[in-house]
C-alpha cells in the first residue's frame, strides 16, 4: 500500500510520516500495492486533526477523523476507526459470502411489492427569500436546526448549508 502524507499549513516531521506509516503498514496485507491511503494533518487552534482515506478500486471508501491535543494520539484514534471499519466491512462480505449470496451486489428487489413499505409522513411548505450563506447559517442557528434551505442571494440557486460534526458548517450548491 502507497502512503500519501499531506499536510495543511503543516510540516509533517519524518517521526509523524514514519509513525503513520508505520500504523497503516499493518494493513499491507489486506491491500494491493497499488492502493494508496491518503493521509492529511492539520491543527486548529489547540486540536491536531488527522484524516485517514483509503479509496478502492471497487468503490469502497474506508475514511477516518482524528481529533486530539496531540498528533500521536489522533493517528491512533483515526487507524483504530479504520480498523473497525476494515473489520465491519469484512464481516459483511463473509456472511454475504457464506449465505451464498452475491459478494458484489446487494440483494435487489424483482419487483416494487418486494420494497419495504415506506411513506412520507410529514410535508413543509415555506417560502424562500434571496439571503447570504452567512445569514443562512444564522437563521439556522436561530431555528435550532442542522440544516437549512434558502434562495443563494448570489446565483438565485437553491442551496443548503448544514451543520457539521466538527462543529463547522457545510454549503451544498446543487447543478444539473
Amino acid at each position: 500500500m502507497k502512503v500519501i502524507v499531506t499536510g495543511r499549513n503543516l510540516v509533517i516531521t519524518d517521526a509523524i510520516r514514519e509513525q503513520v506509516e508505520k500504523k497503516l503498514g499493518k494493513f499491507d496485507k489486506m491491500f494491493n500495492k497499488d492502493v494508496e491511503a491518503h493521509a492529511t494533518f492539520s491543527t486548529q487552534k489547540n486540536k491536531h486533526i488527522v484524516e485517514v482515506t483509503i479509496p478502492l478500486k471497487n468503490g469502497a471508501l474506508f475514511r477516518a477523523e482524528g481529533i486530539t491535543e496531540d498528533m500521536y494520539q489522533s493517528i491512533d484514534e483515526a487507524i483504530d476507526h479504520i480498523s473497525r471499519q476494515m473489520k465491519k466491512h469484512k464481516t459483511k462480505i463473509e456472511k454475504r459470502f457464506h449465505a451464498n449470496d452475491s459478494i458484489r451486489f446487494e440483494e435487489i428487489p424483482d419487483s416494487v411489492e418486494d420494497y419495504p413499505e415506506q411513506s412520507i409522513v410529514k410535508t413543509k411548505r415555506f417560502g424562500v427569500k434571496p439571503m447570504m450563506a452567512e445569514e443562512a447559517v444564522l437563521q439556522m442557528e436561530l431555528l435550532g436546526h442542522d440544516f437549512f434551505v434558502f434562495l443563494n442571494g448570489d446565483t438565485d440557486e437553491i442551496n443548503v448549508v448544514y451543520k457539521r460534526k466538527d462543529g463547522d458548517f457545510g454549503l451544498i450548491e446543487p447543478y444539473l
